[in-house]
């Protein structure tokens, strides 16, 4: 691989099946023109170090949730859309490096299968990969991705990591000044406005350096048709081996350098410009000395001009352009002249070049097929198939072959060449199959390819993978899976529809007592799809007649959506899909998506969109299901918890609770303040497990604990009647709790702990420590067990934290340290307000996006 700096292509520069761009239908967030300034040099060497043929980057996205792909190289951008964006904690690879924090090396196809078979099944090829986590300013927000070819001699896991820790410091210190606010070694500016490494907008591509090659030259050359007299500049002087100072400025002086045989192509220019007004790829020699040895030899050349008119003396001038036509021409014509049909396409699958041969054979023309997919041009190649073997060829950079029926019946063969800026192809008429049929059953001769030799038809159609669309379906009941709430369905339907098909608009309708009303929508006007909504289903439109009549609408642009609803309101798009939402024969809402282009739906795309509908229906009705226990779960808690702590003289109590996001979102952590005939009892517990029974439990024992306090027991026996009733109960449940007894008139405290973390207590100087009670096990574990007591005195001013250990545990970290946390937070907020103190302790869990578990709290102040 050549050193030259690699290529920016661009967020546009490189689509998928003409329909690139959208992402996941999210705007940017920033500038983001530091992505090449900062990832480029690293990605492109990180390939180079492992030996690759292709890298990613991907940065977390700023609600954390997300691993977004901000840049790739190597491979096209297009046959990565479904891994755009990939959720955090997802069964892919580039989401378990970032979340373990370690390299992950899959050598091949198998290997990614056995660990990853979601990921395997969205991209069937065979290829290696390496996952390294990206730093800045000591955390992860990032993962390196390099392709390898599976057939390269094997590495280990720790030869990776070797191997890849160059380009990851280098990543590390570039971002690293990006979290700082400080510019990029470098860069030419600060990187994003917030100073946050992460990325929310479309992947740019960069081009891998390509080998050196021979430069293009062009020269210009300005010719007076009526005087003949030239004037060029210094290449077109070169190009013609003519000196500066041995220029006369006449036609003759360029005459004298053409091959004699040439002339005329030279001559017949003037005749191109007076009669068409410009000259078009007028081929000639020109005499070369560079060969060395004595020997002439010819340079080809390429003239092409403009015909200007002036006025006066200036007549009539034509303006050349002299360009070196040594590679290129001689290459074409060599593609010309052999019996094989030739072709190219770009990374993307654009067609790029094709020679007679090709035309030929496929029947079709160069200006119909350049700069296209020949598989949406070529309607015997709309199989997707095929177009998977493209993606084979590009993913897995090894050769590819495969047989394609021609309309007449003959078979071709085609077989693709890779190399990371694109491929090349070559078409031959495949002979008959072994015992091939010497005709049709009709007895008619076998087909001929045409310009081919006549070939016998396969008895059947070639059997080939159809990737195509599949891994779409796949990808998203692998994504659905994982969706819990309806809210996470609708933004898992979003993040994998839009990217996935080019789709721009999205809408997601539900079904209540007759109505239809918007889940979620992205990309569409604002205010645009207000008056559709609580519409009833007998309103004349595609959405509500989808879901009515259950089956799926397709218009390919907006005479045909005008033609079968008129007067139906539109906006900027030009195709669209009306999808009926049907879960075990129960209509559950309708699913519109809208394309910005007209857009032709294969048979292939609608049948994987017909299923993704069915499978999103699924998961909804699953969802709504799902929702409406969890709100009776919610109540059932709430209902638990004390509404209001009883107010009592010399203190000043509050209490926070906060649920988990994870499971049913209910748990069984409570707290409560209960007065007795000696004080006040201080109480806080928590039940294993995140679920109704759980809070059922937890109901259970705070009538326990406040029935015991209420009979005046002593402290122990409070703690210990509770243990014995939760082992009683054969719940299968186990429970912590701590548990005060505080006399307000002298400060006089007993403490009896169950398993519980540790309460902390804040001095009038503001000094917090952790009170080091002595314990005894959970609840629900011995039902003989014995509870010690601890004695304690508060002084006046002073503040009592009781706290749950969802307040204190992070993963990754230890509970001493969140303690320690909690405890530095304690100690250096004012306790003028127990209220605005609390909220300060709780503070970070409630900005938490993700709490595996639920957070209870309660504050006692001493007065």
């Amino acid at each position: 691989m050549d050193e030259a700096t690699a290529v920016p292509d661009g967020p546009g520069s490189s689509g998928g099946r003409g329909q690139d761009g959208g992402g996941a239908g999210r705007g940017r967030t920033g500038d983001t023109g530091w992505i090449e300034d900062v990832l480029t040099t690293p990605l492109v060497e990180a390939v180079r170090d492992l030996d690759g043929y292709g890298g990613l980057v991907y940065l977390r996205s700023p609600d954390r949730r997300s691993l977004v792909l901000a840049m790739v190289t190597g491979v096209p951008r297009s046959l990565l859309k479904s891994w755009w964006r990939v959720p955090v904690g997802s069964v892919l690879p580039m989401a378990e490096a970032y979340r373990r924090d370690e390299t992950l090396w899959l050598p091949d196809e198998r290997a990614a299968m056995v660990r990853f078979p979601h990921f395997t099944a969205g991209l069937p090829y065979s290829f290696g990969s390496a996952y390294q986590p990206v730093h800045a300013g000591g955390e992860a927000v990032g993962v390196l991705v390099v392709l390898r070819s599976a057939a390269r001699a094997p590495m280990e896991t720790e030869a990776v990591g070797r191997a890849l820790r160059p380009a990851q410091r280098q990543l590390a210190e570039h971002l690293g000044r990006l979290a700082a606010g400080r510019p990029s070694a470098g860069g030419s500016g600060p990187g994003p406005a917030t100073g946050l490494v992460e990325y929310d907008d479309e992947p740019v591509s960069v081009r891998l350096p390509t080998p050196a090659v021979h430069p293009v030259r062009v020269g210009l050359l300005d010719w007076d048709l009526d005087t003949g007299r030239c004037t060029a500049d210094d290449e077109a002087l070169a190009l013609l081996g003519i000196d500066r100072a041995g220029f006369g400025g006449t036609l003759m002086d360029i005459e004298a350098r053409v091959s004699p045989d040439d002339l005329h192509e030279l001559r017949a220019s003037r005749s191109d410009a007076l009669t068409h007004g410009r000259v078009r790829s007028r081929h000639f020699r020109v005499l070369d000395e560079s060969a060395g040895g004595g020997e002439i030899g010819y340079r080809p050349v390429e003239l092409w001009g403009h015909l200007v008119r002036g006025g006066g003396d200036l007549g009539r001038m034509l303006v050349c352009a002299l360009v070196d036509a040594a590679v290129g021409l001689t290459a074409a014509e060599a593609a010309e002249r052999l019996p094989d049909a030739l072709f190219s396409l770009d990374q993307d699958g654009r067609l790029t070049y094709l020679n007679r041969r090709s035309e030929e054979l496929l029947g079709c023309g160069r200006e119909e097929l350049l700069g296209r997919y020949p598989w949406e041009v070529i309607t015997w190649l709309r199989d997707p198939a095929y177009e998977d073997r493209y993606r084979a060829a590009m993913l897995s950079q090894e050769q590819v072959s495969f047989l394609v029926r021609h309309p007449g019946g003959a078979r071709l063969s085609f077989v693709l060449y890779p190399d990371v800026h694109g491929l090349t192809g070559r078409v031959y008429p495949a002979g008959p199959p072994p015992g091939g049929e010497p005709a049709h059953e009709d007895g008619s001769a076998p087909a001929a390819v045409p310009g081919g030799a006549a070939v016998a038809p396969p008895p059947g159609p070639v059997a080939e993978a159809r990737a195509g669309a599949l891994y779409h379906v796949v990808q998203m009941a692998s994504v659905l899976t994982e969706a819990v709430t309806v809210r996470d369905v609708c933004r898992a339907v979003s993040e994998q529809l839009l990217p996935a098909f080019g789709v721009r608009e999205l809408a997601l309708y539900t079904v209540r007592e007759g109505r239809m009303y918007l889940l979620w929508e992205s990309g569409y006007p604002e205010g645009f799809l207000t008056p559709f909504e609580g519409i009833t289903l007998d309103a004349q439109l595609p959405g509500v007649h989808a879901l009515t009549t259950r089956q799926p609408l397709f218009f390919e642009s907006p005479e045909d959506l005008s033609g079968a609803y008129p007067g139906i309101a539109l906006d900027r798009m030009s195709a669209w899909s009306f999808l009926p939402l049907i879960a075990s024969g129960h209509p559950v809402g309708s699913c519109i998506l809208g394309w910005d282009t007209p857009h032709r739906f294969t048979a292939d795309e609608r049948s994987a969109l017909t299923a993704l509908s069915g499978l999103a229906a699924q998961a909804l009705e699953r969802a709504r299901l799902y929702d409406a226990e969890s709100a009776v779960a919610r109540g059932l808690q709430e209902g638990l918890l004390p509404h209001r702590l009883p107010a009592v003289e010399g203190l000043r109590t509050t209490g926070r609770y906060l649920p988990g996001t994870q499971g049913m979102a209910i748990g069984g952590d409570w707290y409560d303040v209960i007065t007795t005939g000696r004080g006040v009892a201080l109480v806080i517990g928590d039940v294993e497990g995140h679920s109704v029974g759980a809070a059922a439990v937890m109901g259970q024992l705070r009538s326990a604990v406040h029935a015991f306090a209420a009979s005046e027991s002593p402290p122990q026996e409070v703690i210990t009647h509770t243990n014995r009733l939760l082992a009683e109960l054969e719940a299968d449940a186990f429970a912590t709790c701590c548990y005060i007894e505080l006399d307000p008139r002298t400060g006089r405290a007993y403490a009896v702990r169950a398993g519980h973390p540790p309460p902390l207590l804040r001095h009038p100087d503001g000094r917090a420590e952790t009170l080091d009670l002595a314990g005894g096990v959970m609840l629900g574990v011995q039902p003989d067990a014995v509870y010690p007591v601890t004695a304690l005195t508060l002084e006046p001013g002073s503040v009592l934290v009781l706290y749950t250990d969802g307040l204190v545990e992070r993963p990754g970290s230890d509970i001493e340290t969140g303690i320690d946390r909690v405890r530095g937070c304690l100690s250096a907020t004012p306790a003028d307000s127990v209220e605005h103190l609390a909220d300060r302790l709780v503070g970070t869990a409630r900005r938490a996006r993700e709490r595996p578990d639920d957070v209870a709290l309660l504050l006692t102040a001493y007065r």
